[in-house]
């Protein structure tokens, strides 16, 4: 088993900056996917920004050039830097986890409100 633990979220206005974090614990060996994913009520959970061991990243078209996926393998943790938020991005943020085969690996979830 992982367990993933998220900080970070909260209110922001408009424009503004948050940065998530989430760090991974447990059965940590041969991690390969870390990522974020969102959701709102009613709405199914959708991609974020995930990025594998090697490095490469893949984001949701309406976060490119605004959120910036970070990961550091030696300690299992991986980063959101969200800039330049807006009222769409309003979520629950979810940290991923997988290692080359299933199961994904939740964290617990954490409020991003972006609201003036």
């Amino acid at each position: 088993q992982v367990q993933l633990v998220e900080s970070g979220g909260g209110l922001v206005q408009p424009g503004g900056s948050l940065r998530l974090s989430c760090a991974a614990s447990g059965s940590i060996s041969s991690i390969y996917v870390m990522g974020w994913y969102r959701q709102t009520p009613g709405n199914q959970r959708e991609l974020v920004a995930t990025m594998i061991r090697s490095g490469t990243t893949n984001y949701a078209d309406s976060v490119k050039g605004r959120f910036t996926i970070s990961r550091d393998n030696a300690k299992n943790t991986v980063d959101l830097q969200m800039n330049n938020l807006k009222p769409e991005d309003t979520a629950v943020y979810y940290c991923l986890a997988r290692k080359l085969m299933p199961p994904n690996y939740w964290g617990q979830g954490t409020q991003v409100t972006v609201s003036s």
